[in-house]
């Protein structure tokens, strides 16, 4: 509702964004109610950013996408769910109570009740590690809200969540069981991936292949057998040689046996269609383990195991069966170290041929890690993934994608798909396995047997099993817990069912599930996208949203990736502080969806003229008083224009694509600013109730059209003269104008003539213009004479006259006053 406006004497942007996120918090703005039916809920199943020190400007980038999204819907009618999540467990999180405390954890040490961390480097208990952990993230996700608040976001911070709280915990330990009996879950003692500096099994999707120097070094197994491998040390290792069944050099040695140099163990020559003719000899060291193509032919070929690299990255102590000295020359050593031992005892023994050559190669790293990984064996916890590519490529299918492309990317994960799903992680601050095993007379754990808990959420580490009592922890006959943590991704993939209260309220769950949005970024498509369509099959059978929008990347103008770790990333404070939320906000919306964007400080400084204009253009109309009902052709012409441009807005928030709508909202405020306004300016000034009443309705449908990008700037000049939020005022609807747009457009290109010519010859705008002849068809003719007061008033033009042609070009030839 419409009040009489009260306008400041300068607006500003100036204090807006304190001001009005203390407001809208009061009045609960963004709250969501809940009381509606599906239908009338748009449900956002927003990403919980870790909590790992700071946020920077690529999450404002990606998170400003997904609030204008929120703010669209919410101004259509919608009841939107829209909450914010911490993901504060996993290795993030303890790598920074490390770095900041300087503490390391050690399961064997005691609690310490009053334990308080000095800054010098200690050891401390598992319970007191993570209850650091938990002090630690409580105070960065305060720093994170209040960065979130002053962008603007609308989040309803009442309904926040953490991926360690109590609700997750219990969801996640609910649904492990569930897999559990359900077949879905098993553990294994299995060949996995290992980061050495964390000391943890990584999962296939954590891993990213980095370019890492090395050297081809070619070992004599015998006469005329020569292999080519950049990983000696894993002599000791090898449990065959491996040619392709085609490569006719290697033929008569497959099924043959042949010993190792150093070492003398025999191992056979096998064939497979996967190793390459053209690579060195063509024969392949198969070691256990050296990569992943090891782990598969071990597997497929049906190989021994000899193991020679501990959790811990260095050689174990025990040389494998077979295997003779010099072993003992490696126990202990580095990865490093090794190879620098065994290629001297090769050297010497005279089977290394030639000299090592240098050579740069993919090698793979746990994507937070900086050492290569290596990949040992252990007992895990897999969730089945492979044998469900069928169903999982499906609802790839299914999913409704933003951009499109983008499904390329999920297809490709889910047909590459190298086993199941590994889930257990040797870590402290997490959600654990709700397990305990009983152990027997020896105090060896029988796996087989788990003990189940009869309440969730619950901590295996200090609680005890039903059954049992606390003295029978660890001691034969009695019991010990599963010692891992659930992966980051095996708690967040339940974010959906957690948010939508899967658990603990059905009513809420059968209002906003399926969520109807999934935001992400490209880069976590194989990781939390493909994880969380994986278990809400297993949970409920259906996709877990509508649509993914998937946002690209914030690049230097070298194409590479913002980031904290690079030193690359700007602290979206200072931004804030140099140009405003809205301007901020104006950059982010305006990148395309899913394209990876260059990140532009000029950018920042249009999106803040953009909204200081608006106050100052919103200060204007406003001071013009009100009228009655268009009826003038230029005022009618000019809301034909504004459906358009509301049609065109309103389709592409739908299809989520924010940045074409901001274009075409933005193109026109600026059209209604600078030509618009000035030509009914005059009629205005004179109280014309059809210019009047024209600007207001203009002004209106603007300020809610920008709203969901640029927030304050557009409540601030809402406030001035309506009640209520324009977060909460309706979507601008198409109008159905008479008004023909031509009469617009042809008055426009007119003025921009006059203009010009005065430009040209160094005159004011306000200059007098003798005549302006145009030349234009009959139907621009028309149209001009509907509007040829307001551009004889606009240009200060004393006569207008009229050239016929035949085409719809409309030329005009200025005659400028002498004085």
């Amino acid at each position: 509702m419409a009040h009489t406006p009260k306008l400041p004497e300068r607006p500003s942007l100036d204090g807006l964004e304190a001001t009005w996120a203390a407001r809208w918090d009061e009045v609960g703005v963004y709250a969501f109610r809940g009381d509606g039916d599906r239908e009338s809920v748009f449900s956002i199943d927003t990403p919980p950013p870790s909590v790992s020190g700071s946020l920077h400007i690529g999450h404002v980038f990606s998170y400003t996408h997904t609030d204008v999204i929120a703010r669209y819907q919410r101004m259509r009618g919608k009841d939107v769910l829209y909450p914010m999540g911490w993901d504060d467990n996993g290795l993030p999180t303890e790598r920074r109570v490390q770095l900041v405390h300087k503490v390391r954890c050690d399961p064997s040490l005691p609690y310490e009740p009053d334990f308080v961390p000095t800054g010098k480097p200690t050891a401390v208990s598992r319970r007191n590690f993570v209850e650091l952990c938990a002090q630690q993230t409580a105070l960065d996700e305060q720093t994170y809200e209040a960065l979130w608040r002053r962008l603007g976001l609308s989040v309803d911070w009442s309904r926040t969540y953490t991926t360690i709280g109590a609700r997750a915990q219990r969801l996640s330990q609910r649904s492990f069981l569930g897999l559990l009996a359900e077949g879905e879950t098993y553990q294994a003692e299995a060949p996995t991936l290992w980061d050495v500096g964390f000391g943890t099994a990584v999962a296939q999707a954590d891993v990213e292949h980095r370019p890492f120097r090395g050297a081809w070094h070619t070992l004599r197994f015998g006469d005329g057998i020569e292999v080519e491998t950049t990983r000696p040390e894993l002599l000791p290792a090898c449990v065959a040689l491996i040619a392709h069944p085609d490569d006719d050099r290697h033929k008569a040695l497959i099924g043959t046996t042949v010993r190792t140099p150093l070492f003398d163990v025999p191992v056979p020559v096998l064939a497979h269609h996967e190793a390459d003719p053209e690579r060195g000899s063509g024969l392949v060291m198969c070691c256990t383990f050296g990569d992943l193509t090891d782990v598969r032919w071990w597997r497929e070929l049906g190989l021994p195991v000899r193991a020679v690299i501990g959790r811990d990255g260095r050689f174990l102590p025990d040389a494998p069966e077979g295997v003779q000295e010099p072993y003992s020359a490696l126990v202990g050593a580095t990865v490093h170290t090794a190879r620098e031992r065994v290629v001297s005892l090769l050297r010497a023994d005279g089977s290394l041929v030639g000299e090592p050559r240098p050579v740069e190669r993919p090698v793979a790293f746990y994507e937070r890690g900086d050492k290569p990984l290596e990949i040992v064996s252990g007992r895990q916890w897999f969730i089945r993934s492979a044998g469900h590519r069928e169903v999982l490529r499906e609802r790839g299918l299914e999913l409704d994608w933003q951009p499109a492309q983008m499904q390329a990317r999920y297809q490709s994960w889910v047909d590459g798909l190298a086993g199941d799903w590994l889930v257990s992680r040797q870590r402290f601050f997490g959600v654990p396995f709700p397990l305990w095993y009983p152990l027997n007379a020896d105090g060896e754990p029988d796996h087989d047997s788990p003990i189940l808990p009869t309440a969730l959420p619950v901590d295996p580490a200090s609680e005890t099993p039903p059954g049992y009592t606390a003295e029978q922890r660890d001691a034969p006959g009695g019991f010990t817990a599963d010692p891992d943590v659930m992966d980051t991704w095996a708690t967040s993939s339940l974010t959906p069912l957690l948010v939508c209260g899967a658990d603990d309220d059905p009513d809420l769950f059968a209002k906003t599930y399926p969520m109807d949005l999934r935001p992400q970024a490209h880069e976590i498509i194989r990781t939390w996208l493909f994880s969380t369509v994986l278990r809400a099959h297993t949970e409920t059978g259906v996709l877990p949203w509508r649509r993914a929008a998937i946002s690209g990347w914030v690049v230097t103008p070298d194409r590479h990736k913002l980031s904290k770790k690079s030193g690359s990333a700007t602290s979206p404070d200072d931004l804030l502080d140099r140009y405003g939320a809205d301007a901020v906000r104006y950059w982010a919306a305006s990148a395309r969806p899913g394209v990876d964007t260059v990140f532009d400080e000029a950018k920042m400084r249009v999106g803040r003229r953009l909204a200081t204009k608006l106050l100052n253009a919103s200060r204007f109309a406003l001071g013009m008083g009100a009228g009655g009902e268009p009826s003038a052709p230029l005022d009618l012409a000019l809301l034909a224009e504004l459906d358009k441009v509301v049609a065109g807005a309103t389709a592409a928030l739908e299809a989520s694509d924010y940045a074409e709508a901001l274009e075409l909202v933005e193109r026109f405020f600026w059209f209604w600013c600078d030509d618009y306004i000035e030509l009914v300016k005059d009629r205005a000034y004179r109280e014309d109730d059809s210019a009047r009443a024209t600007l207001r309705i203009a002004l209106s449908a603007v300020q809610r059209l920008l709203a969901p990008f640029l927030p304050f700037a557009t409540e601030e000049s809402w406030s001035w003269w309506q009640e209520g939020s324009v977060h909460t005022a309706p979507w601008p609807v198409v109008t159905g104008s008479s008004g023909d747009i031509g009469v617009l457009r042809t008055a426009v290109t007119v003025l921009a003539a006059v203009r010009r010519a005065k430009s040209e010859a160094g005159r004011s705008l306000r200059w007098r213009v003798d005549e302006v002849i145009v030349t234009c068809s009959d139907a621009g003719v028309t149209a001009l004479t509907a509007a040829e007061g307001d551009l004889r008033a606009a240009g200060a033009i004393q006569t207008i006259e009229y050239a016929r042609s035949d085409d719809d070009r409309v030329e005009a030839r200025v005659v400028l006053a002498a004085e």
